[in-house]
């Protein structure tokens, strides 16, 4: 099957949606189809081997001119080419961090408009592509924010358009009004031209029907799938499990019991912001330093870190020095991907303080596949997560003192610890891998090209249900 995944850059950071599009274009194309994943505004940064073709559509630096400067709106193909230059646009890759939010709210509704919006000469471009050199029989975009495209893309190349929702709405929903509103109606209206959603989880396909005004059946659920076969990815040590799955560099945790001298290990696997919940966990490891005595546990932490969150850091990290534990944290800043098994595989436990309704929570199966145990808020995707695999705890949202005394608990109990861990390794590895998780989009896309309009995408939803074990859609 020729299949085109339009997926969109994060510039400098690793970018979970990022990690997810090129993780399941480089199974499908494992699987033997003939699948490419586009870029679009920069190029993907990814930390297993990048599988994106070598151009990016929608240039970051042509989006945006072109929305403040009509001029450039029929700007010379020469100009054009040069705009998206990776180099030129590498430089160009924090715009978004420093840019008025009304601008970034009017940028975000014209490429909604796809062919009515400022950027429908990037529109071209990216169909042209597509028509007259790959010739898709799919094209699978990578979030609702570019259902704009799909109008033109089906009535052009006659092929159904899917489009995956991983989280948008926690941008839309902080853009400033009227913009937020505006953005709003033209996703509600841009909605009826996808042929089927495509969801991590059963809370966020029913979440993301309300926020786009679609009915539930229009949302299929494909459970993420993380690398852990070879295959040629970074960090792999060719060693397998007994179920014979070749682990690329997961470990299993650490001894149940601290070896005589070594504390317990805390850890967070997320960006660095507010919402992630870091300060909670602060806090919460401030009562499990005073429970178990501070020299037998440690904090740490990794993820990338946006500069306009360094400050939010550094309050936490005086924080922590305030209260006699600044030698028990260490900052380990944003890790490659064998940085981050060697990061998981130091852990204990690993914490999921989030305090928003989390819509994939990847980290935490990265966490499980190396058999260390999640402790995380009981909302969003965790819920989920942690039912289908038995690796971890759940406790109330944002409150600290529940967090710790659950962490303190594990801590504590090295045989339960252990199972957790062995649980949810096994329910990673055994259904959650890349490979599941690109059989199920299959069988989306093929029941997709069976049939047309409303009766293909039921049947998609319910086969998409059938592909994953019944159950989760």
């Amino acid at each position: 099957m020729r299949i085109a995944y339009i997926s969109a850059g994060a510039a400098h950071m690793y970018c979970g949606s990022c990690l997810h599009d090129n993780t399941l274009v480089a199974a499908l194309q494992r699987l033997g189809h003939d699948a490419v994943l586009v870029p679009t505004y920069t190029r993907l940064r990814t930390d297993e081997p990048d599988v994106s073709i070598d151009r990016v559509f929608f240039g970051a630096l042509n989006v945006y001119l072109k929305q403040i400067a009509p001029l450039l709106r029929r700007a010379p193909a020469r100009l054009e080419r040069l705009l998206d230059r990776p180099r030129l646009l590498a430089l160009v890759s924090r715009l978004g961090s420093s840019t008025d939010p009304r601008r970034l709210g009017e940028l975000t509704l014209s490429i909604l408009r796809g062919e009515e919006g400022h950027q429908a000469g990037e529109l071209d471009k990216l169909l042209g592509w597509l028509r007259d050199t790959f010739q898709p029989e799919v094209v699978h975009l990578t979030n609702s924010m570019f259902a704009g495209f799909a109008r033109r893309l089906k009535a052009e190349l006659g092929v159904p358009v899917l489009c995956s929702v991983q989280g948008e709405e926690l941008f839309l929903d902080s853009l400033p009004e009227p913009s937020r509103g505006e953005v709003r109606a033209a996703l509600a209206e841009r909605a009826r031209d996808i042929d089927l959603f495509v969801a991590p989880n059963r809370f966020y396909a029913d979440f993301m029907a309300s926020y786009l005004g679609v009915e539930r059946t229009r949302l299929a659920v494909v459970p993420l799938g993380i690398q852990l076969s070879g295959h040629g990815s970074a960090g792999s040590t060719g060693s397998s499990d007994s179920s014979g799955a070749d682990l690329a560099g997961y470990r299993p945790p650490p001894a149940a019991a601290p070896e005589a001298g070594r504390p317990w290990v805390i850890g967070y696997l997320a960006r660095i912001a507010p919402e992630k919940g870091l300060q909670l966990l602060a806090d919460a490891f401030r009562q499990v330093a005073l429970s178990l005595g501070a020299g037998r546990v440690r904090l740490h932490v990794a993820g990338y870190l946006p500069a306009q969150h360094r400050g939010y850091l550094r309050g936490i990290e005086r924080q922590l020095a305030g209260w006699g534990l600044a030698g028990a944290y260490r900052y380990f800043g944003e890790v490659t991907r064998e940085e981050k098994l060697r990061f998981l595989a130091g852990l204990d436990v690993l914490a999921a303080p989030a305090l928003f309704a989390e819509p994939k929570g990847l980290y935490v199966l990265e966490a499980l596949a190396s058999g260390v145990p999640v402790v995380a808020p009981r909302r969003g995707a965790f819920p989920e997560l942690l039912e289908e695999t038995g690796g971890g705890v759940l406790v109330a949202p944002d409150a600290p003192a529940e967090l710790a005394a659950a962490l303190g608990e594990l801590l504590a109990d090295p045989e339960r610890r252990e199972r957790l861990g062995r649980a949810g390794r096994a329910a990673v590895h055994g259904r959650f891998s890349a490979e599941a998780m690109a059989a199920a989009t299959l069988a989306l896309y093929e029941r997709c090209l069976d049939g047309a309009g409303g009766e293909r995408t039921a049947r998609a939803a319910g086969a998409a249900t059938a592909a994953v074990g019944g159950g989760r859609g």
